[in-house]
């Protein structure tokens, strides 16, 4: 028996290897090689651990995986922390202190498990990845895609900056692809406590990989009742007056290329356009339908308003919706809009119900690539996820501490005494300022590129700079673009090392700037045109005193407009590869060059950058980002909420927008003195400004009207008070608010916080999108309506909640309606916090906090550690700094002030804490110290306890 049991034991296994493939252990992981990889699957996957928390997966169909090292990941190498793996049944398992992964030997499915045993994230049954063989200007790659199961019931949120109005992105789609406004970031975070991020700079798409359909995917009826069309009606927005009437079937103007369909007898900038009719589809679902519109757009469908935008003609904005549709049954439909100018844009597509295959999933789809890689990060908080990701791409750097005071900018200041006046006029009017910021066209008009101001307009911009310093004590950012004008000298020395892309002079292509000029910009993928980059900015503008850069159109802009083809062969080839693999990735390597640049000329100065785009890596280049040229309507401020909480919950934690919206309707552009759009426009700066208040970054700009505060409303307005308040009380949180950003640095925190960052166990929270936590404490709800003086908002459960302005005590877990004044926004501070509140100041250098008050919110424990470092200097990163704990302990109605941690040059030694005991009794406000119960004490670094009183 025992002899005849042997031999099939034994070719058991032997069959079991030969079907299951092989396992190859790596310094870091293992490599496992699939003997029948699936029809377009991978023949090999490979498991490094990076962390204990962090496994990198690639994946090939080829006999090698590709080695082309990563941008946006800095540590893609093991850490040698303890690992292992068995060999088991049908498994490979690898495992680490706080992981369990699971590879099938069949299908190179992976699993991700806790130690337990319990899923935290599968990769789909079969294995779900797909290779598609591709070959781009003689480059072999493929088109990738990987989809993971998730949890139905769990938030997902990331993927950068997008303005569809979209919180949590379960069952949604994303189109990763860098536009102006759009930012792309792939990194996914999940309330399950896990991210996901995809390493791949192609375009690619999250959701439905579908191909979104023209209108006519639907069964369309004119108005007519004829079948295969939307009835047309072309007029004159003014006197009605109809052009021409038509049946159109597809409504897609959306890129330059494309507007040759218009009608010829259609004058766009005179026009209005009208599709009526009934659309069904052939099943019952929620069909998907995507816009991309400039002007102004209504859609109806089955009588409801599904859509009222406007955004500028230039600059065509995303929206989405879905509609609920039976099989069969036809629903009216309606479309109206109104184009402005010669060029505007629409289009108009859909999607049928998201196929079973993709429902509950998460799914990515890369144009290109020579490998399947993505990182799975596991945290016990998102945080701690978030933190996996700073990880992998580089920590975020400190940003000086006046870049977290007021910016005052415009689209633009034309001379060197606009500039000087408008500081001047903060100083006397007593508004508190750090940052004035000099937009584009400081240049000669042709000389776009040359870096140099013109002389007729900054005659001494070394001495406007030095002004700005020592007497405004205001910090000064320029403007710097990629872009160069064809014949000038920048433009020329980049030439002749064959560092620019041509595409665009050779199309003869001119920009809309005077007649026109031609001009391309450098490839910021060659490391030597970096530097170059780098030393006409420093030769030319950072030995003048310039204190930051404000990088604009990174995406990169060559041609506003142009398609997502056209955009390609404009920056095609880059020097490390086709445009279409590394599409999405050029605002990482222009920053990189001025980072490394600056760091290199002067070492003790912080570097700061502002990015119109971003990609994932790029918050260790000292960049941040703004959302680009929306457009100034209360609608467009909703959708910032969102678009911002996204991107800074994809890793990236430094952000901000234009205050009041960048571009402007013609109702505000010369308002009726005593007219309704002057008092909108004064709302919806008011509002928005109350709303940037609490952003990372505070920062005005736009075009004109011009957007100091003191040119939006009188000084004697409700309007002009409460800007004034906002930007005085942002000064007073700077305690709080640079050791939140201290804690980005040290402890990989983010300072503007979705709510299911905090309070993820409570479901309620998961799609909202229109309130968030600015750090642990406070919880903010901007106003985003015209003439609302209430809001409806959402007291997160687990937690009492005080009103930030009275210290009214309100229990949680419930939703109330709060007054909301033009002055303020309703703003609660949650319970068991401490809240440390500084001097007022007129910039943030003006004096040391040598007093602080500090707001105990009683009701729970709390702590809160204030951070201080040189606030310019890299002296942090040597572990230059200071930390006092404040610990509040509720059953003892004890706060104890801990001895001081750390030191630095220049740190105070003494100070003084004036202590005020916030709880349901006593109900305390911030704006009014004098005549609150406090206790003040002398503080020399040694620990204090001081009781309730």
């Amino acid at each position: 028996m025992i002899k005849r049991t042997f031999p099939i034991a034994l070719l058991t296994c032997i069959a079991s290897w030969c079907y299951a493939g092989q396992i190859e252990k790596l310094a870091d992981g293992v490599l496992i090689r699939l003997d029948k990889p699936a029809k377009n699957g991978a023949s090999q996957v490979r498991l490094q651990v990076i962390s204990d928390n962090i496994v990198h997966v690639t994946a090939s169909p080829d006999k090698e995986i590709s080695s082309t090292p990563s941008i946006m990941a800095v540590n893609a190498a093991g850490n040698h922390v303890p690992w292992d793996y068995k060999d088991q049944a049908d498994f490979y398992t690898l495992t680490t202190k706080s992981l369990r992964v699971d590879v099938n030997k069949n299908t190179g499915r992976v699993t991700f498990r806790h130690p337990d045993g319990k899923i935290i994230l599968a990769e789909e049954a079969s294995g779900g990845r797909q290779f598609q063989p591709e070959n781009i200007n003689g480059k072999d790659l493929y088109q990738i895609q990987q989809i993971f199961e998730v949890n139905p019931d769990a938030g997902l949120y990331g993927l950068g900056q997008h303005q569809a109005g979209l919180m949590d992105y379960r069952n949604e789609d994303v189109d990763l692809t860098q536009y102006n406004s759009v930012a792309v970031v792939p990194f996914l975070v999940s309330t399950d406590k896990f991210g996901i991020l995809w390493d791949n700079y192609s375009v690619t798409k999250f959701g439905d990989p579908r191909e979104r359909q023209q209108l006519n995917a639907l069964h369309l009826v004119a108005a007519d009742g004829k079948p295969g069309a939307l009835s047309a009606t072309y007029t004159d927005k003014k006197t009605g007056q109809v052009y021409l009437q038509q049946k159109d079937s597809v409504i897609n103007y959306e890129f330059l290329e494309d507007l040759h369909r218009l009608p010829a007898k259609f004058p766009l900038e005179k026009g209005k356009a009208t599709w009526e009719g009934s659309l069904q589809g052939d099943e019952t679902g929620d069909y998907k339908f995507f816009i991309q519109a400039s002007g102004y757009l209504k859609i109806w469908i089955n009588g409801k308003l599904q859509l009222d935008k406007w955004r500028e003609s230039w600059n065509p904005g995303p929206s989405q919706f879905k509609v609920a549709l039976k099989k069969g049954v036809a629903v009216p439909v309606k479309i109206e809009w109104i184009p402005e100018t010669t060029q505007s844009f629409l289009s108009v597509k859909t999607l049928s119900p998201t196929p079973a295959a993709y429902r509950n999933k998460a799914v990515f789809t890369s144009e290109a690539g020579e490998r399947l890689d993505y990182y799975f990060v596991n945290g016990r908080t998102m945080d701690e996820v978030i933190g996996g990701y700073r990880h992998i791409t580089g920590k975020a750097t400190m940003m000086p501490q006046w870049a977290m005071g007021f910016w005052q900018s415009r689209e633009r200041y034309k001379t060197q005494d606009e500039i000087e006046k408008t500081v001047a006029t903060f100083r006397e009017k007593k508004i508190p300022l750090d940052n004035i910021v000099l937009d584009w066209s400081y240049w000669k008009q042709d000389e776009w590129g040359s870096q140099e101001f013109d002389p007729a307009r900054f005659s001494d911009p070394a001495g406007m700079i030095d002004r700005l310093h020592n007497k405004y004590h205001a910090q000064f950012m320029i403007s710097v673009w990629p872009k160069f004008y064809e014949g000038i000298s920048t433009y020329k020395a980049f030439d002749k090392n064959n560092w620019l892309y041509k595409q665009n002079i050779l199309n003869r292509q001119r920009d809309w700037i005077g007649e026109g000029y031609v001009s391309t910009f450098y490839d910021a993928f060659n490391p030597d045109a970096r530097k170059l980059f780098w030393s006409f900015m420093n030769e030319k503008l950072f030995s003048k005193g310039v204190d930051a850069w404000w990088l604009d159109a990174t995406e990169p802009d060559i041609l506003s407009n142009a398609s997502i083809d056209s955009r390609k062969k404009l920056m095609d080839p880059t020097a490390i590869g086709p445009a279409t693999q590394y599409f999405n990735t050029y605002s990482v390597l222009n920053a990189r060059g001025v980072y490394e640049g600056q760091r290199a000329a002067k070492p003790d100065q912080r570097v700061f950058i502002l990015t119109r785009n971003a990609y994932a890596g790029i918050q260790r280049y000292a960049a941040a980002s703004w959302s680009g040229d929306i457009a100034a309507t209360f609608e467009e401020l909703a959708r910032q909420i969102p678009a911002g909480l996204n991107y800074t919950m994809s890793g990236l934690p430094y952000w901000t927008t234009d205050i009041g919206g960048f571009f402007v309707e013609d109702k505000y552009d010369h308002p009726d003195p005593k007219g309704a759009a002057k008092d909108e426009w004064q709302e919806l700066n008011t509002r928005w400004f109350q709303y940037g208040a609490f952003c990372p970054l505070f920062r005005s700009h736009g075009q004109y009207p011009y957007r100091e505060m003191f040119n939006i409303a009188p000084e004697n307005s409700e309007a002009y008070q409460s800007m004034l308040y906002y930007d005085k009380l942002r000064y007073r949180l700077l305690p709080y608010i640079y050791t939140l950003s201290g804690d980005t640095y040290h402890h990989d925190y983010t300072i503007m916080r979705g709510l299911p960052m905090d309070f993820g166990y409570d479901t309620a929270t998961l799609r909202i999108a229109d309130q968030f936590m600015f750090g642990p404490s406070l919880l903010v709800n901007p106003v985003t309506t015209y003439k609302s003086r209430k809001r409806d908002l959402y007291l997160p459960k687990g937690n009492g909640w005080y009103d930030f302005y009275t210290g009214k005590y309100e229990d949680g877990g419930r939703r109330i309606t709060a007054a909301a004044p033009l002055s303020k926004i309703p703003l609660y501070v949650r319970e068991g916090s401490i809240i440390p509140v500084g001097p007022e100041l007129q910039y943030v250098a003006e004096k040391k906090p040598d007093t602080i008050n500090v707001f105990v919110y009683a009701g729970k424990d709390a702590s809160f550690a204030l951070y201080e470092d040189g606030n310019t200097n890299y002296d942090y990163e040597k572990g230059a700094y200071t930390r006092i704990p404040m610990e509040w302990n509720e059953a003892k109605k004890e706060l104890t002030i801990g001895a001081r941690e750390g030191s630095f040059p220049g740190m105070l030694t003494t100070r003084y804490f004036n202590i005020i005991i916030v709880d349901k009794s006593h109900p305390r406000s911030p704006d009014q110290i004098e005549g609150n119960k406090s206790e003040l004490i002398t503080y020399n670094g040694i620990a204090k306890t001081i009781r309730a009183f």
